[in-house]
């Protein structure tokens, strides 16, 4: 057994490639080894800005050999056959052998393959690494063709085991193989030899390099912390920015700096977000929330600690944040005098170019909104000020600098334009929930605006057939159906999404700029968003109409479900995803959805946790073996017969003891079983119908369901039809397996 170890050194890698870098490494290679024949017990990959290592133990000293059979065509094939055989194994005629086959006699080419030494097989798996690399964006320099994403300078790779270490020797583009590297560009420059992995990273070290990038990363947050401890602060914990930085430095060094006082009133989200993004600070708050210093991470430790680099970070972030600064005071004079002028200017924002621009969205936004408010508790009036609000900041100067920061300082606008708390914190919490560990709103206003603005951008692109394909979602589709699974559920609501979403659709289809044909056009779809489309409500507002009516009453009238229902039903492919993360089986959630108002989604999680709940008692489970018997055996039946078997079954033709025991279980289970459902108490419409369980099981023990007597059989497969129905008004049991 060997190890091997092996180093990528070259100029800095983008931290944002490093990890897979190393990922990549390790696979291309472990795979390559494997392919060959040569395994190994363990592999480690490392990545610091200027170099790729890794390290297998373990590994075969040679690849075992051989032996490998082929058949090939018969004996008396063409000659064109035998040809192609005799290329792919590389023999002659003459090294086949003839052997009997159940067709008659074949050719057999018996292939031996020894052994090759591990160092001959890790060159040549390395270099094709090397050259075949998959980098994101790769570069060429010199004369050399290699693409790599910075200059590669070095290739080490040392091959050890109990008679010492050896350098596989290989060469790429001009750069050999050799048992050397570098440590720390400035605290340690020059070049030293390594005979394997512990050598390898104890040398680094010393050399001011630490190797594992986790450990970089906990040294980075351990003084950072404890530095901002010692002052009574705190840093803002960023897990991004941590890995981010840690892809920067080999040796790190944390330096606190001081936030100029001209700064420290502008909001902590612009301190945060212009320190993040230009400069990768951290940020540091006091004990009242305030963003107060920033944490750089230098490379290096310096005679003078750190000071002069601090100085150098503090000049250029002050530069940054006098930007800011300008921004946010021209904003809040903007946002003072009429916070709605950026609203018109959205007009000439382009949203998509089959869409309309950002204006005409919001207008669509807020209409809707409107109709949600009753539904989710939010005053309508209120619903459509706080629509038209929200996307106002994104006309000010703030976001065109910061675009991270959309929503945030909408809020703060809205507030010092003197709208209520409440108007104010939709403008922030409307874009939320931004993905599936992101918060949820609670706020009625809040819920219905951020509803209205995923629904908006789900019939949008549905009305221009721009669906997700495959891995690709553009325009993040897959997240906003989230959002709106989320929102219905996590709060609670009760709506119909489908009547919301023909609503939304007709919207997409008509634009009416008459001021009275406008406004009976809201109160159509309106109806449309209480009732539905084809509802009498909807007919009963055509009807009234005087003289010719408009042209949009047509799309109105002949408007299709099927966009709708292809859209809700991607809305309840998101939904299957999101209950299986939850650990509802999927037959469950197909046996709910196939039930009336599944565009409920709240009633439609009640129902599936309900059956769940109940399939994972003895009785569910034996009662499912039960209701697919009685289907079963009433299916094949109607279809040999030709008829339906739903007429009422007559108690006073039951024969046997159990048959009149269903008879009477059925009746108290329905009585059960009918008020739960009108109250979605699904807890209770299961336990009545588990008491059907042992009735029904005793009914099939006991009792010939295809008698001689074709007015018992025909009573008892209407037995069957009642047992069916009384189930299947539960939820659609036939989906459910087992």
């Amino acid at each position: 057994m060997a190890d091997l170890l092996i180093e990528l050194f070259s100029e800095e890698i983008p931290a944002r490639m490093q990890r897979r870098a190393a990922e990549d490494l390790k696979r291309l290679v472990t795979d390559g080894l494997v392919e060959a024949g040569l395994t190994y017990a363990s592999a480690g990959a490392f990545h610091t800005p200027r170099r790729l290592a890794l390290t297998i133990e373990g590994l075969l000293a040679e690849s075992p050999a051989i032996r490998e059979e082929r058949k090939g065509p018969r004996t008396d094939a063409p000659e064109q056959a035998l040809a192609g055989f005799l290329r792919s194994t590389g023999l002659t005629k003459d090294q086949l052998e003839a052997r009997a086959d159940k067709k008659g006699e074949v050719w057999f080419a018996v292939i031996d393959k020894p052994g090759r030494p591990a160092a001959e097989i890790v060159g040549e798996v390395l270099e094709a690494t090397i050259r075949n690399f998959p980098w994101p964006k790769s570069m060429r320099w010199g004369t050399g063709t290699l693409r790599w994403v910075r200059p590669l300078h070095s290739i080490l790779c040392v091959l050890s085991d109990e008679g010492g270490a050896s350098v596989i020797p290989l060469d790429v583009d001009g750069i050999a193989s050799g048992d050397t590297t570098e440590g720390h560009r400035f605290m340690a420059p020059g070049r030293f030899s390594v005979s394997g992995f512990e050598s390898y990273e104890s040398s680094l070290k010393q050399r001011f390099v630490i190797l594992s990038a986790e450990e970089r990363a906990e040294k980075i947050w351990h003084d950072a912390t404890q530095m901002a401890f010692a002052q009574g602060l705190e840093v803002v914990e960023d897990k991004g920015l941590l890995a981010e930085v840690a892809g920067l430095v080999e040796w790190p060094v944390v330096l606190m700096g001081d936030i100029g006082a001209d700064f420290l009133d502008l909001p902590a989200e612009v301190l945060q977000s212009s320190m993040k993004e230009h400069q990768k600070f951290f940020s540091v708050r006091d004990k009242a929330g305030r963003i107060v210093k920033f944490v750089t991470v230098a490379n290096r430790e310096t005679l003078d600690d750190g000071a002069t680099i601090l100085a150098g970070n503090q000049k250029v972030l002050s530069a940054r944040l006098a930007d800011a600064k300008f921004f946010w005071e021209n904003d809040l004079r903007v946002a003072t005098t009429d916070i709605t002028q950026w609203t018109d200017k959205l007009a000439n924002v382009t949203f998509h170019n089959k869409l309309g621009s950002v204006a005409e969205r919001i207008d669509r936004i807020a209409a809707l909104s409107r109709k949600l408010a009753p539904v989710v508790g939010a005053d309508p009036d209120e619903a459509e000020t706080a629509s038209r609000i929200a996307k106002a900041d994104l006309s000010s100067e703030m976001i065109y600098e910061f675009p991270d920061l959309q929503g945030v300082m909408g809020e703060y606008y809205a507030q010092s334009a003197e709208l209520s708390d409440e108007i104010a914190a939709v403008a922030r919490e409307h874009y939320q929930p931004l993905g599936p560990s992101d918060d949820v709103p609670t706020a009625p206003l809040s819920i219905t605006v951020a509803l209205a603005d995923k629904i908006d951008t789900l019939t949008g692109f549905w009305a221009i057939d721009e669906k997700p394909t495959g891995s690709k979602d553009p325009f993040a589709l897959r997240r906003a159906a989230l959002g709106v699974i989320r929102l219905v559920l996590e709060n609670d609501a009760r709506l119909h999404l489908d009547r919301f979403i023909d609503a939304q659709l007709l919207r997409h289809e008509i634009d009416v700029s008459d001021g009275e044909e406008r406004k009976l056009l809201h109160a159509v779809l309106g109806e449309i968003a209480r009732h539905g489309p084809f509802s009498s409500a909807v007919r009963a507002i055509v009807d009234k109409i005087e003289g010719d009516a408009p042209d949009w009453v047509e799309k109105v009238l002949s408007h299709s479900p099927d966009v709708s229902d292809d859209l809700l039903s991607f809305l309840h492919d998101r939904l299957k995803v999101f209950l299986r993360d939850k650990g509802i089986r999927h037959d469950v959630i197909d046996a709910s959805l196939a039930m009336p108002n599944a565009d409920d989604l709240t009633l439609l999680v009640k129902r599936a946790a309900a059956l769940q709940d109940f399939l994972g008692t003895e009785d569910g489970e034996n009662l499912i073996q039960g209701f697919k018997r009685a289907h079963n055996i009433l299916k094949q039946a109607e279809e040999k017969d030709g008829v339906e078997y739903s007429f009422g079954p007559d108690p006073k033709l039951a024969e046997t003891d159990e048959e009149r025991a269903l008879f009477t279980a059925l009746d108290a289970a329905e009585a059960e079983i009918a008020p739960a459902m009108e109250a979605e108490d699904f807890g209770t419409a299961m336990r009545g119908m588990a008491t059907l369980r042992a009735p029904i099981d005793a009914f099939f023990e006991t009792v010939q369901v295809n008698a001689d007597s074709q007015i018992l059989r025909r009573n008892r497969l209407n037995l069957l039809h009642r047992i069916s129905a009384t189930c299947l008004s539960v939820a659609d049991l036939t989906k459910v397996e087992g």
